[in-house]
């Protein structure tokens, strides 16, 4: 008998299915920190050996290379960050660890009185991973709620998985011309718009008491109203004095 598997990637965005730093198998590690744009110092890869000790998988910002798991659902991933806090006689980071709606999960401080920068920064991290516990990613069997539901159509008559009751295109991609996002149900009332080269939803949508009118989290982390209008998906994008530009995604054919 014919079957044909179809799979829905749906994200955990409004509520993450996992809620401390050993919920997760897998966290990106970037080549270089935003706090530390002219030396690296190494952190990069102590981080990264310091992480795969405790059974992580470090994977890097580049999603052509991520495993299928974490390609399949971005949520299981998070992502760490090390910011230079250093005072005028200590060297000092933030670790953070952040889930793919930029919710920082931990936030451990380390600090060194070694003054050379190297191995200061690195002792430093070595004293913020102390209480980093060991990695025990949740089973598959909690991942059904946020992660992905699997289907099997057969020639035979199949429960359907009912629209969300809005005036939703059936596409599954919107573009405003500049760039391709994909449409992702997460249950009834929410879904996404993702950019298959980010971890990080370009924009979360959540439904109102008002027909096809959505509260709204951007990448960003800003807040705002996104709606449907003659079949296109509009958001309202912050701007300057409490001002707002019209950011029109037309469905994709």
């Amino acid at each position: 008998m014919k079957k044909l598997s179809v799979i829905i990637s749906s994200f955990c965005v409004m509520l993450s299915y996992a809620q401390k730093v050993s919920d997760y198998k897998y966290v990106v590690v970037p080549s270089a920190f935003e706090s530390f744009k002219k030396d690296n110092y190494g952190i990069s890869a102590f981080l990264t050996k310091n992480l795969k000790s405790k059974q992580y998988t470090v994977i890097t910002e580049n999603r052509g290379q991520w495993p299928e798991e974490a390609n399949a659902n971005p949520c299981s991933v998070l992502n760490a960050d090390v910011i230079n806090d250093s005072g005028f006689l200590r060297n000092k980071i933030v670790l953070e660890f952040k889930d793919c709606n930029s919710k920082v999960i931990s936030s451990q401080k380390g600090s060194s009185s070694i003054k050379e920068f190297q191995e200061g920064f690195q002792d430093a991290l070595s004293k913020a991973l102390v209480t980093i516990p060991v990695s025990k990613p949740i089973e598959n069997m909690n991942y059904n709620k946020q992660e992905a539901y699997v289907m099997e159509e057969t020639v035979k008559p199949t429960p359907q998985i009912s629209e969300p009751k809005s005036q939703a295109s059936k596409a599954e991609r919107y573009s405003n011309g500049k760039i391709n996002l994909q449409r992702i149900q997460i249950d009834a009332s929410q879904f996404i718009l993702a950019d298959g080269n980010s971890s990080v939803p370009f924009a979360t949508f959540k439904e109102t008491t008002k027909k096809d009118v959505f509260r709204v989290k951007l990448a960003s982390g800003e807040s705002t109203t996104g709606y449907f209008e003659n079949g296109n998906l509009v958001i309202e994008i912050p701007k300057n004095n409490d001002e707002y530009s019209k950011e029109v995604f037309a469905p994709v054919k």
